[in-house]
């Protein structure tokens, strides 16, 4: 047995490839082990920003011997056939053996293949690995970089070190050569140039490495730069605010990582803490820290590469100088947006284009105020109650026109994430009310799973009809996501808004909710045919339906609008604009498709939330996960178990008559021709007694009292089936015992399709 040792080294590695190719490596040397029929104990893999380096422990010296057999073609076959076979598996005829395969001689041929030297197939393993190495982005460089066949690499590949036990692993690719030699930090050690770090194996690669100002192993260098940084920190009377992302990338750009204090202007604390940040982060890589009270400080600690003779005095001079650069160019652009107010801001939003099928920026503000004003206009929704004249409406109303006017300024020209943040900063500036302004900051969340949900109300209205436009708009627009590509973020925009549905208790039925934006799309202005230009085809075409169709239709599959819903109206404006059939079937399919989904990660079984939406008509969320849940609760009862085998039951007999020909249902409005048996006339006492009380549990939405009084029925329906025959030969026996079955079907399709109930 004996330890290997691969370093491939080069120009810098980005940090943020560094991960994944620590990763890649492992996975094509094992794979490459695997295909010789070799396997290593321990591998373990390194990066630093100039090399790649791999240690698998316990390498055998040589493959396993192995024998194979082939099957060749029978005795008396052509010489071309059996010369091909030979030729095939590497033998001549002397060497094939005859076999009786079901009463016929067969060749053979008898292959075995002595064992292989591990260190040739690591010579061979090794260039394989390299050429394949899945970089995101990788070069080509040297003369040799003309050909297209020329090597590729993340940055210019100088040096292999291949060393098995003590011996070096000769292999070769692109003119690289391997050898003992590695170099050492570009620094504090000599180049190879004029010297080099000879390695003698495996186990003294990391220490020999380490005396020469490298440390090899990343998590070593993230614990420097973690507990560095927040001790230089605390030296400085300061608290240092963590990063662990800072903390990775610190990491993978140092070889020896020297975490340094160093300070800036408190001038520039006037500009917005996050601007801050953002500024020291993104651009310079530099953790912030906040003083004893919490507050901001006018400090950052940046990460050396170099343990400097000076305790880094001119490394932190430097480094100041260029942050004040940066801060200075944001406090420029702070103070120049506010010059400019944010309703003149938004103005400019008809100048950039929200997608070529859909308008501007503008047009899309335009619509998402509308929605959110008709959002909070409907009553009994979960917003406080208001009307067109009330302090809500207004603030609905202006955020909503000015949610989206910091793309615009300078400050998100510069740093883009910072959208939506800056305009609540610029609207308290002007005076605009604390919900105005929260809700421009906020209205992009919740931006992805766990993060916050917004309830303030004027906030949540902007969210949501920023997120229903949207998803509303694409999808009509026929570019929903396909397969696992969501260029428009589609999936997250639907999980958005059932959170904060969800989180606060916002009673809108979904259908309307998806159709009403439509109306909005057109009424802020612009012409059908010029602005939304997925007006294709014709009314003979059946991929698309046209738009008053949809609305005013009778085929509209459950969309019902209120009663102030001005149809002819609307047939005028919307008849030039054409959509997919499938518009409204699609999104309300993706929509569950998406709940299902949440609620999996939250506990809740997707065939409950299958069985609800198989009733129709359920599409207030948060009506129909207060069933859901209630209704886990109760399956996962003994009774909950009993009354689903009683109605699976009942629903194969019904299903059987059905196919039959016979209607269950026809029969239940009569008056039974005979003295029912006891266990009948305890089911249909029973089901006399529980449906008004279901009826009304779910009227008032008490759906745990639905399913208790559901529970009545379990004993009853066993008893049924327990005592009584259905396929009595007495033809108006039958009859009314089906009509019964398909009554107690009815009463628990009352709380739910239990057909779609799994067990």
């Amino acid at each position: 047995m004996a330890d290997f040792l691969l370093e491939l080294l080069s120009e810098e590695i980005p940090a943020r490839m560094q991960a994944k190719a620590r990763a890649d490596l492992e996975r094509l040397f094992v794979a490459q082990l695997s295909d010789a029929g070799l396997k290593a104990g321990d591998v373990t893999v390194y990066s630093t920003p100039r090399r790649l380096a791999l240690i698998a422990n316990d390498l055998p010296d040589q493959t396993e011997a192995v024998s194979e057999e082939a099957k060749g073609p029978p005795e008396g076959a052509p010489d071309q056939a059996v010369d091909g076979f030979c030729r095939k598996n590497g033998v001549i005829r002397d060497q094939l053996e005859v076999r009786d395969v079901k009463g016929r001689a067969t060749y053979f041929a008898v292959i075995n293949k002595p064992g292989r030297a591990t260190s040739d197939v690591l010579a061979e393993a090794i260039p394989a690995i390299i050429k394949a190495f899945p970089w995101p982005k990788s070069m080509r460089w040297g003369d040799a970089s003309a050909s297209t066949e020329s090597l590729r690499w993340v940055r210019p590949l100088s040096g292999i070190v291949a060393i098995l036990g003590d011996d070096l692993v000769a292999c070769e690719i692109d003119g690289v050569t391997s050898g003992y030699e590695t170099v050492g930090h570009r620094f504090h050690h000599e180049g190879p140039e004029k010297r080099g770090i000879t390695i003698g194996n495996a186990g003294d690669y990391a220490e020999k490495l380490r005396a020469c100002h490298v440390l090899v192993d990343q998590a070593e260098r993230e614990t420097i730069v973690r507990e560095g940084a927040a001790k230089a920190a605390s030296d400085g009377g300061l608290e240092l605010v963590a990063d662990e992302g800072l903390v990775i990338e610190n990491a993978g750009l140092t070889e020896w990582p020297v975490p340094l204090l160093g300070g800036f202007d408190p001038a520039f604390l006037d500009v917005p803490e996050e601007v801050i940040q953002l500024t020291a982060r993104v651009n310079q890589k530099y953790f912030i820290c906040r003083d004893k009270n919490g507050k901001l400080a006018p400090n950052f600690i940046c990460t050396a590469n170099i343990d400097a003779s000076d305790g880094g005095k001119a490394i932190v001079a430097g480094n100041e100088k260029v942050l004040a650069a940066r801060l200075s160019d944001a406090k420029f652009f702070w103070e120049l947006d506010q010059k400019t107010p944010l309703e003149d801001h938004a103005k400019k939003l008809s100048n950039i284009v929200f997608h070529e099928k859909l308008g501007t920026v503008a047009d899309k503000v335009e619509r998402v105020a509308k929605l959110a004003e008709w959002l909070v206009s409907l009553e009994g929704n979960g917003f406080y109650q208001s009307s067109p004249g009330d302090t809500l409406h207004g603030e609905v109303s202006e955020a909503a026109r000015l949610c989206k006017a910091d793309l615009v300024t300078e400050m998100v020209g510069e740093f883009p994430d910072l959208q939506g943040l800056m305009g609540g900063y610029y609207a308290e500036k002007q005076g605009k009310s604390e919900a105005v302004a929260n809700a421009i900051r906020d209205h992009y969340k919740p931006v992805g799973q766990g993060d916050e949900v917004p309830t303030d109300p004027v906030t949540v209205a902007v969210s949501l009809a920023d997120k229903l436009d949207t998803l509303v708009t694409f999808f009509s627009a026929n570019m929903a996501p396909t397969g696992s590509k969501d260029p428009f973020a589609l999936r997250r925009a639907t999980l958005a808004v059932i959170n904060l549905l969800t989180k606060n208790s916002i009673r809108i039925p979904l259908s309307e909710a998806l159709i009403v934006p439509l109306t909005k799309m057109l009424e802020g202005g612009g012409d059908a045919k010029t602005v939304y230009t997925f007006n294709k085809g014709d009314k003979s075409d059946n991929r698309y339906v046209w738009i008053d169709e949809l609305l005013v239709g009778s085929s509209n599959e459950g969309v019902a609008f209120r009663p102030s819903y001005d149809a002819t109206l609307d047939q005028q404006r919307f008849k030039h604009l054409l959509l997919p059939s499938s518009f409204v079937g699609d999104l309300f399919d993706f929509f569950a498709e998406r709940l299902k989904v949440q609620q999996r990660e939250a506990g809740v079984r997707h065939d409950l939330i299958d069985a609800v939406f198989a009733l129709g008509g359920e599409d207030d969320l948060v009506r129909l996960l207060a069933r859901v849940k209630a209704l886990q609760a109760f399956v996962e009862t003994p009774d909950g178990e009993n009354l689903l085998a009683g109605y699976k039951r009942a629903s194969n007999i019904l299903k059987k008559e059905t196919t039959a020909g016979v209607d269950p249902e026809q029969s239940n409005s009569k008056s039974l021709s005979y003295t029912p048996e006891k266990a009948e006339k305890a089911l249909i006492d029973a089901l006399d007694a529980a449906q008004p009380n279901v009826t009304a549990a779910i009227a008032a939405e008490e759906f745990e009292k639905a399913m208790t009084a559901l529970a009545d029925l379990r004993a009853p329906i066993d008893q049924f089936f327990e005592d009584v025959t259905v396929n009595d030969s007495d033809a108006d026996k039958r009859e009314a015992r089906l009509a019964l079955l398909a009554r107690f079907r009815a009463a628990v399709h009352q709380v739910a399709d239990f057909s779609k109930i799994e067990g």
